[in-house]
């Protein structure tokens, strides 16, 4: 018996939002999760494939389709299969018993005598010939589920716990797979001159000159919106490039370099929040350090792409955003359309994780195809404008004060946050797509907020110690006035947080005289906790560490991501120079019980290389009028050949809940190499990214 109905069916209660008996002997599952490169759809199929005791070949699957599948809002925050995978689970477990009750009365026996494989029972092992398509249609499956049958139990798993290959990899491999591949035939593309910021005001625009260099190209223009339209891309890309230089804009914003880096959020206006325990005056030694990371960019591999379709009164778009059901919702609304009169359907994108320009480009392919009905309109961002205008990872800035006891073990804990907002999704306010802001009347400014702690906040993500201290709090000063836009990139707060916390350990642990491993070991009761951390110790040979000091280190970290999804330990080893160099990583995590356990690894050491990027190199740079890290040099992320060899571990519990997995490798990563490095040098560098730049100051201090 289930205890409670999963989120999500409670939501979507009906059947038929979740499944649809085929023809061929096939069920579609639908999910409202959506493939971003973590393999979720394919442990989807294995969740519903081992419930219905289906071949998995049995089970087709729809993911991120408004109109026929369940409004799960967005792929985000590793709650995939914590949530959709529940919720699968609980529906098709169900439905396999409303189908085998229906079973029992045709074939006159008892429950308990079926069996079912590949959809056909069996009574007492004997093969009845009946299956569930023959039953399908005398069962109402636009009625709710209840959440009362009890799924399979673990031991009897066949499909889920094996390394299925992923769906989606052949056809992304051989070419063809993605958004930007899509050609119909009556194609007309499309680029954008965007404004410089909010509240900018085009003045004037020589239009002559565009449609002189780009022959073919017709220019719309809706107040401060102006697209270029064609059936050639390079005419119409031509235009898009030389716009910017024939446009005049009025209000356009003026930043200083300075507000590019994390000190300048100290003292600027905020909402203050305070979460934990009451300020403690607390005796003992006060130990405090400063951490911080810049603004950082999604960097996605493509530029965002959108493909939309204006015939019959009746608009669809096609994105690779991570919510078909927000977008509908916010497309629909700056349209002035009923949400009924629009479809939003997913397409693969070439990665990211978070906010990128993904929503903005499917409403700006939506207001160009609206003027222009019956023709796919296909609208692709330039890479200037993917590194200019997507939302960024906020910069922050953290304050540590800990107070420790007579053993040296903190009894009282403080994390001061400076932070930008990490959620600006559209959802029922359009005020975070960009093309709205251009329109004739833009909507209200968005007030910034963040998600509050029980969600496992944003600026404050994994600032709460996992760790068994007495006294904690975390003081927040979430700011309100960024010079650029805001909003969701992997991991939210976890990194820079648990960058500084990890850090702190490291550093309470060598005050105190105790090794790294053992000081952590000592102030954690959680047995999966230590367990992971255990594990990468004896893998990275934590024994044989030696002193540090001698430009090659060893450091680990850990967390718990959200401290309520899975547990991660890494370790990194590292050699240093001019520049810090990773040798190994090592990952061990427990996610409860592993669907997929070849798709976890891939997570985990995708985590790692991304984790690693953001420690040692991306930084978004900012003058005057915006951006000025536009293309892979300004912004450089880790190269192929900087990735060392990771080794990823998956501890499986199968008596445990799954739990999120896709970003729990990411910040102890981070931290892992700042306490390597720091091993490394014998000095320890506070502030990301850990460029050749802050080491040789440091060194030179």
């Amino acid at each position: 018996m289930i205890n409670q109905l999963p989120a999500s069916v409670a939501i979507n209660p009906r059947f038929d939002t979740w499944l649809r008996f085929q023809a061929g002997r096939t069920v579609r599952v639908a999910t409202g999760k959506v493939e971003i490169g973590q393999g979720v759809v394919t442990a989807l199929s294995q969740i519903a494939a081992e419930e219905l005791a289906l071949d998995l070949a049995q089970v087709v699957m729809l993911s991120g389709d408004s109109d026929a599948g369940p409004n799960e809002r967005y792929t985000s925050s590793s709650l995939s299969i914590m949530d959709s995978g529940a919720a699968i689970r609980a529906v098709c477990a169900e439905a396999r018993a409303l189908l085998a009750a229906r079973a029992a009365l045709r074939l006159n026996c008892a429950v308990e005598q079926l069996t079912v494989a590949e959809g056909v029972f069996a009574v007492d092992g004997a093969a009845s010939g009946v299956t569930y398509w023959d039953l399908a249609d005398e069962i109402d499956w636009t009625q709710a589920a209840t959440g009362t049958a009890a799924p399979k139990d673990a031991k009897d798993y066949r499909i889920v716990g094996k390394s299925i290959p992923r769906d989606d990899l052949a056809e992304k491999l051989t070419g063809g797979a993605f958004i930007h591949d899509w050609l119909p035939d009556d194609l007309l593309h499309a680029r954008i001159l965007r404004q410089p910021g909010p509240g900018a005001v085009l003045q004037e625009l020589d239009e002559a000159a565009i449609k002189r260099a780009a022959g073919g190209t017709e220019v719309l223009r809706s107040a401060n919106f102006v697209a270029f339209v064609g059936a050639d891309e390079q005419a119409v890309e031509a235009a898009a490039a030389i716009a910017p230089g024939l446009a005049q804009w009025h209000g356009a914003p003026s930043i200083s370099p300075g507000q590019q880096e994390a000190d300048w959020l100290r003292g600027q206006a905020s909402d203050d929040r305070r979460y934990g325990a009451p300020d403690g005056a607390g005796a003992g030694d006060l130990v405090q350090a400063t951490f911080s990371r810049p603004y950082v960019a999604h960097a996605s591999m493509a530029p965002s792409c959108a493909l939309a379709l204006f015939r019959d009164d009746h608009l669809t778009v096609w994105s690779h955003g991570q919510g078909m059901h927000p977008l509908r919702l916010n497309i629909a609304k700056v349209l002035d359309l009923p949400e009924s009169a629009v479809t939003t359907r997913h397409m693969y994108g070439a990665g990211c994780y978070g906010h990128n320009g993904a929503d903005d480009a499917a409403l700006d392919a939506a207001l160009i195809a609206v003027r222009m009905p019956g023709r796919h309109i296909r609208l692709q961002w330039r890479r200037e404008e993917e590194f200019g205008f997507e939302p960024f990872g906020p910069a922050m800035l953290i304050d540590m004060s800990i107070r420790v006891d007579q053993d040296g073990k903190p009894a009282d804990w403080t994390a001061e946050i400076w932070s930008p907002t990490h959620v600006q999704r559209p959802l029922a306010d359009s005020g975070s797509l960009l093309a709205a802001e251009a329109l004739k009347s833009p909507p209200s400014a968005q007030i910034s907020d963040d998600p509050p702690e029980e969600r496992g906040g944003g600026g404050t993500r994994n600032a709460k110690p996992y760790y068994d201290i007495p006294n904690s709090r975390i003081i927040h000063h979430l700011v309100t006035d960024p010079p650029v836009r805001t909003s969701a990139l992997r991991t939210l707060g976890a990194l820079p947080n648990v960058f500084a916390l990890e850090a702190m350990m490291d550093e309470l642990a060598n005050r105190a005289g105790d090794d790294p491993l053992a000081y952590r070991l000592s102030l954690l009761s959680d047995p999966r906790a230590r367990g992971v951390l255990e594990a990468v110790a004896a893998r990275a040979k934590w024994p044989e560490r030696g002193p540090g000091g001698e430009s090659r280190g060893l450091g680990l970290a850990f967390s718990r991501y959200k401290n309520m999804a899975a547990y991660a330990a890494v370790a990194v080893a590292v050699s240093v120079d001019e520049e810090v160099r990773l040798k190994n990583i090592w990952v061990v995590a427990d996610a409860g019980l592993v669907i997929n356990p070849d798709g976890i690894r891939n997570q985990l050491e995708g985590g790692a290389v991304q984790g690693a990027s953001w420690t040692l190199k991306e930084q978004v740079t900012m003058q005057g009028a915006g951006v000025t890290s536009l293309d892979w040099d300004s912004y450089p992320i880790l190269r192929f050949a900087e990735v060392p060899e990771i080794e990823a571990v998956v501890m499986d519990q199968p008596g445990q809940p799954s739990l999120g997995v896709g970003e729990c490798s990411v910040a102890p990563t981070a931290a892992a190499i700042g306490n390597a490095v720091a091993h490394a040098l014998g000095i320890r560098i506070h502030h990301m990214p850990l460029t050749r730049q802050r080491i040789m100051a440091s060194l030179l201090r």
